[in-house]
């Protein structure tokens, strides 16, 4: 093999390296690409084998069942900014789900700092974010806004996403919102994994029961809340979705979200008062 192509192979395989670190575990090719090694040949000090006997076999590439980044983690002037600008962009564009893109009103991207260390993901769009263009902005945001600020945080000091960026549409005539789909989630999360890769925080905080499905595959968020787990090389905390909490206000549950959030921040390093430590305990 020539020598630009073992830097290339080597180049390549330390991609997939740092991909399967962060927690990546399927990677999609695009249709040229595809064409291109099904019907490649093997080479020989750069030269073609047209021998039928030596030509190499077919290689098969399992189709994906999660896509790469429709937009790279960085830019050619290195800046977060202008890839996350780029990304939501693209989002704004994406028309891979026809029956969510025909309906919405708004693609719903995320909001927040980038460079946050703390990192809220929901599962999708309600009516109001549809309408506003910005995640938790109803009843739920409302109250999650406040739970940020009990953590003595701002919605500007962290980044809040959902997994899908448009709101999952609904039969004529109806009211409220349902629950996205298995397959939806798996055909937006790409954007997720590009603005977790460029936000990088230290710790993530799924929202809700659908948040944990669609990010760990696991089921059960009464038993997985309050539980430490990883994605993408990042600790990951699930607790309760907002709107539980709207439906269910026992201090009994208010209590067991707010633990979740006080090991959040320990882990983050922050401070935490003797007031906040006896927030929802029984007097």
């Amino acid at each position: 093999m020539s020598a630009p192509f073992n830097q290339l192979l080597d180049a390549t395989i330390e991609h997939l390296h740092s991909l399967k670190q962060r927690g990546a575990q399927f990677v999609t090719l695009d249709p040229e690409t595809m064409r291109m090694l099904n019907g490649a040949a093997r080479t020989a000090n750069g030269k073609a084998i047209a021998s039928s006997e030596h030509r190499a076999q077919p290689i098969i590439v399992p189709t994906p069942t999660v896509l790469m980044p429709e937009v790279p983690a960085s830019t050619a002037d290195g800046s977060k900014a202008s890839a996350m600008a780029q990304l939501r962009e693209r989002a704004s564009q994406c028309m891979k789900c026809p029956a969510l893109a025909s309906t919405r009103k708004s693609v719903v991207f995320g909001v927040g700092n980038i460079d946050a260390q703390l990192m809220f993901v929901g599962e999708a769009p309600g009516g109001d974010e549809d309408i506003q263009g910005e995640p938790f902005v109803g009843a739920a945001g409302q109250l999650l806004t406040r739970m940020i600020g009990a953590m003595g945080l701002t919605r500007e000091q962290v980044y809040i996403a959902n997994i899908l960026k448009c709101r999952p549409d609904m039969p004529a005539g109806s009211s409220g919102n349902r629950k996205p789909t298995a397959d939806e989630m798996q055909t937006c999360i790409p954007y997720l994994h590009a603005q977790i890769d460029l936000v990088q925080p230290k710790v993530l905080v799924a929202l809700g029961g659908t948040a944990v499905e669609g990010l760990l595959a696991k089921n059960g968020i009464m038993k997985l809340r309050g539980t430490w787990q990883t994605y993408r090389g990042i600790p990951l905390m699930p607790t309760y979705h907002p709107a539980y909490l709207l439906r269910n206000q026992s201090n009994n549950e208010k209590r067991k979200v707010w633990e979740d959030l006080m090991a959040v921040m320990e882990r983050l390093g922050l401070d935490i008062s003797a007031k906040q430590r006896g927030y929802f305990l029984k007097s």
